[in-house]
């Protein structure tokens, strides 16, 4: 069954919405770098990993490239994902598995909207899973775009990737299943397609979002 992620969460509602919908995994971004407004402090995030904990996987979204400083972060948190949203160095990761080697990493792959791959997967040492992700350069956003991507050719990279893959970029309650069918992915993850005008988590859309991606396989 394909796995669902639900990322940038901010508040225990936020967290709850997720269990509630059966998500799988929920991202909490801390270490900001590039433009966003969903990032949280440490200690909020350390809240929302205590509360989540035994529910389902909680993961560290960060732009840091500093391995010690991402060790440290998921020292303090708790998670035991680190989702690694940046152009960090392959001797960083080598030195995050090494110290942290029971996390799980994921690397991101960003994704033009015509379908370009425009990061060199192939110099990844170190991934657990990979994201394919859409990127803003308007905006200088590299996630939470709301954009999606030619899911055609994700389907074509996922094929030739030698780890499970999660597709992101744009997806919504109303365009998972489709994404998934085309695209065939291990998982997908959401993140402005589930907010509300507050920029929160909408209940009804995270728990919809889920329904439609576990049947959209």
């Amino acid at each position: 069954m394909v796995k669902v992620k639900i990322c940038a969460n901010k508040t225990v509602d936020d967290i709850k919405a997720s269990i509630d919908a059966g998500a799988d995994i929920v991202g909490l971004l801390v270490g900001q770098e590039h433009a966003s407004t969903d990032f949280i402090d440490k200690y909020k995030a350390k809240e929302l990993a205590n509360f989540a904990k035994g529910k389902l996987d909680v993961s560290l979204v960060t732009h840091l490239t500093n391995a010690d400083e991402i060790i440290d972060l998921t020292n303090f948190i708790g998670n035991n994902v680190i989702q690694l949203h940046s152009d960090i160095s392959e001797e960083e990761v080598e030195k995050i598995k090494k110290t942290l080697p029971n996390i799980k990493l994921i690397r991101l792959i960003h994704i033009s909207s015509d379908g370009k791959i425009c990061t060199d997967y192939k110099k990844m040492k170190y991934a657990d899973y990979y994201l394919l992700d859409s990127f803003n350069l308007k905006t200088n956003q590299v996630g939470g775009t709301g954009l999606t991507h030619d899911w055609n050719k994700s389907r074509e990279l996922i094929k030739i990737l030698d780890k499970p893959v999660f597709l992101a970029g744009g997806l919504n309650p109303d365009n998972v299943a489709d994404a998934i069918k085309i695209a065939k992915p291990y998982g997908v993850d959401v993140n402005s397609g589930c907010k509300n005008s507050l920029g929160l988590k909408d209940k009804q859309k995270v728990m919809e979002f889920v329904r439609n991606a576990k049947k959209g396989e």
